[in-house]
């Protein structure tokens, strides 16, 4: 099947291969062209992958193959193979695919017996070919695929099913309507569920979690409820697989028929179908899609006769390698718990990132709040540059809190709301909407508390204030430093608070990612993505684009990878005169192949002396009879527009989590009839470090933050800008394989995987 990102995948598999030395062949059609042979293997060149990035689907075509299936049809793709001296086989697609490579790697010594037998092939030819190598990454949209996080395809999905589910809402706004969104998933819920989260659905059907008996009498109950709370719009969103406890289907129609029938609401269906596989791929998926091809090259050049057939895959934040039967096995298991009608298991098997969506989904859409209240008020602030997501933590946080029996309060306009006592209680209601809406409901400014500590501390006590939430970017992290440095004078500033990071510069310390980055870096890539075409129209063109940030370069170096840069400018890598020079004489090479246009990015901060204007004035000069230039600044663009999906559900999960800590926290901290918080731990940065959300103290963060530049002294990211100089071409480079990928095991229990050569101990 066709997945988005796949093409950056094949880009990156295709350049590093060769940037190591390797001869990189293209297999048209899938397996099918594997069989066929002849013009379906074709060698790659470099020129060859170039323009791929903006391409949704994949360009070397995918195609579903019986002949492979076949034993005849394995014995004529393994000759087709020998004859080209291919022993190593990069695999992307769905648990099919993978299982099939796997077949054919474990079979492979008998069938170059065979075809020795059979005089297809020589003895020496046997010899040199000995031993097949397979690493497998996974495409396919449905997420279906259990070890990883995320796969290939999954994220630009999302982005086509988030642009219909918008555009439905605001039409329903103004009708009172009851919508019922079909999204594809026959046999997981990744999808449906993802979504329901994002546009914050009132019900999700999904096959792993069947609804309890007589969910029909449920469903309009909680519809019946929404409507008095003073929703206008329902959105129900079913996964195709969608089934109840006795598996029988639950369908679009079944469920429309139902609500307008019993309800009498004016219900629409519709059913998405391959709109969904279709698109530009979004930054994520591109980005992904490289660090996974630079993964795969990796694992095929490190493999032995010894070494499992691997999946090279995303964990949080983290490139792993799985064993690809391991994974295969557990996808199985998923199958069978579901037909066994084991539905928490189902759930569990398939990773802790889908439990955390189903239990984030669930209490937001299906615990009501209690009747007995907390007496506890929690108030919630945007700090710093407002930036897509901030009002989906906002709205999770205030739900969540409600749903815990907590008075919630919002206070407008950052800390000078804080000072000036614009603080409301807030509702269920008020926020219900939000988590699409771009930029910050709440008003935000990047004032400190600084002088005002005073006014703060009484105001905290004037309204009864138990707990502070800060969403925001490095401001919202120095404001809460200032405020628990504050609390040796200030008692009242003894309360829990929890600094949740949202900005698109990505520059929070404790925090891999923030709210917001990934909706910018969509953004820029997609403006790049025009300049390029731009530039592949008039050719010998060279676009110097200058990104946001600050100090921190990590849009630039992302949109370099998503769009395919030939340089990225950033504080945190120096570079001189001799670094431009070779960058320019890398364009003028570049000029006299058939690629003739070039993509320059700079980070705002990344030099006070060589600015952009410099740089365009550098590269117009010396490109002179070779190239001309162009400059962009991208400017505020990149701090609105809608929030993408994972901004969504980044939000709103980080925002449920904090309340949840602070809760657990305010018991912890109650003494004789008050609340008293003053250690460390009681005032956290929520981030996202490697593959979970932790809470760190933010004092502890102190020793690896540059305070003068804003921003953090180590950054995961910088491990990445090697790819991006490989990806454009540039020799002796060094890749970071400090944190190289080990394998991993995924099945705990104990003894042998049928077929294959692994032992769990």
């Amino acid at each position: 099947m066709k997945k988005n990102g796949m093409n950056a995948a094949v880009r990156a598999t295709v350049r590093v291969g060769i940037y190591t030395g390797a001869k990189v062949y293209f297999v048209h059609e899938g397996y099918q062209g594997l069989v066929d042979g002849g013009d379906n293997i074709k060698l790659a060149t470099w020129e060859s992958v170039s323009m791929m990035l903006q391409l949704g689907g994949t360009v070397i075509g995918s195609a579903r193959c019986m002949d492979f299936k076949e034993r005849w049809g394995r014995l004529k793709a393994a000759c087709n193979l020998v004859k080209l001296g291919i022993t190593n086989l990069c695999v992307i697609g769905g648990d099919g695919s993978l299982t099939g490579a796997n077949q054919f790697r474990t079979e492979w010594s008998e069938l170059l017996l065979d075809l020795t037998k059979e005089g297809k092939i020589t003895a020496d030819e046997a010899k040199r070919s000995s031993h097949l190598n397979i690493v497998g990454m996974v495409g396919s949209i449905d997420n279906d695929f259990c070890g990883t996080d995320m796969t290939i395809g999954t994220d630009s999905a999302l982005h086509r099913i988030i642009e219909v589910v918008d555009a439905i809402t605001t039409t329903a706004q103004s009708h009172q309507r009851a919508f019922i969104l079909e999204v594809m998933g026959r046999h997981c819920g990744y999808l449906a569920l993802v979504t329901a989260l994002a546009c914050g659905a009132d019900w999700v059907f999904i096959p792993e979690m069947p609804p309890e008996e007589n969910w029909e009498q449920h469903l309009c109950k909680r519809l019946i409820t929404q409507r008095e709370r003073g929703s206008r719009l329902n959105v129900i969103i079913l996964a195709e697989g969608a089934q109840d406890r006795h598996q029988k289907p639950i369908t679009c129609d079944q469920v429309r028929n139902l609500v307008s029938k019993k309800l009498g609401f004016d219900t629409r269906a519709t059913i998405l179908g391959h709109v969904q596989r279709g698109g530009t791929p979004s930054a994520f998926d591109r980005i992904l899609g490289s660090r996974m091809g630079v993964e795969a090259v990796m694992a095929l050049l490190e493999a032995t006769p010894e070494t499992p057939a691997c999946v090279v895959s995303l964990s949080g934040n983290m490139a792993v390698r799985l064993p690809l039967m391991e994974c295969v096995q557990v996808t199985k298991d998923v199958t069978k718990a579901m037909a066994e009608g084991r539905f928490e298991d189902a759930v569990n098997l398939r990773g802790k990132s889908f439990q955390h969506n189903w239990n984030t989904y669930k209490m937001l859409a299906h615990v009501n709040p209690p009747d007995v209240k907390s007496n506890i008020n929690i108030a919630i602030i945007n700090v710093g540059a407002p930036c897509a997501g901030m009002n989906a933590a906002v709205r999770a946080a205030v739900r969540v809190g409600i749903i815990q029996g907590h008075q919630m309060l919002a206070v407008y306009d950052g800390f000078d709301g804080l000072v000036n006592g614009q603080i409301e209680p807030i509702t269920w209601s008020q926020v219900s909407g939000w988590t699409g809406q771009g930029g910050s409901n709440l008003g935000t400014k990047r004032h400190l508390p600084g002088k005002n500590i005073e006014e703060i501390s009484l105001n905290i006590a004037k309204f009864n204030i138990h707990s502070l939430i800060i969403v925001g970017g490095f401001e919202a992290y120095l404001g809460g430093l200032e405020l628990i440095t504050a609390r040796e004078k200030y008692e009242e500033l003894c309360i829990p608070m929890v600094v949740i990071p949202a900005t698109v510069s990505n520059n929070v310390p404790g925090s891999d990612f923030s709210i917001g980055a990934d909706t910018a870096l969509n953004t820029i890539t997609t403006t790049c993505d025009r300049i390029k075409q731009s530039a592949a129209g008039t050719k010998r063109r060279v676009f110097i684009i200058e990104t946001m940030g600050g100090y921190c370069g990590y849009l630039a170096t992302m949109a370099g990878l998503s769009s395919g840069a030939d340089a990225a400018y950033i504080y945190e890598e120096p570079f001189h005169i001799h670094d431009l020079e070779l960058n320019v004489e890398h364009l003028i090479e570049k000029m006299k192949t058939s690629v003739k246009r070039g993509l320059i990015l700079r980070n705002s901060n990344a030099n006070d002396n060589y600015t952009t204007q410099f740089l365009y004035n550098l590269y117009s000069e010396e490109g002179k009879g070779t190239f001309d230039c162009r400059m962009n600044i991208l400017g505020h663009m990149q701090q609105g527009g809608t929030p993408t999906p994972f901004d969504r559900n980044f939000g709103t999960k980080m925002g449920s989590k904090s309340v949840l800590w602070v809760t657990d926290k305010l018991k912890e901290c109650y003494r004789h009839g008050r609340i008293f918080a003053n250690t460390p731990d009681s005032a956290c940065v929520l981030g996202m470090k490697k593959r979970s959300l932790l809470f760190q103290p933010l004092t502890s963060l102190k020793d690896d933050t540059d305070f003068e530049h804003r921003i953090p002294k180590t950054q995961w990211w910088m491990r990445l800008r090697p790819i991006l100089k490989i990806l454009a071409k540039y020799d002796a480079i060094e890749i970071d394989t400090s944190e190289v990928a080990a394998m991993e095991h995924i099945i705990k229990k104990t003894g042998e995987i049928k077929g294959g050569k692994m032992l769990n101990k």
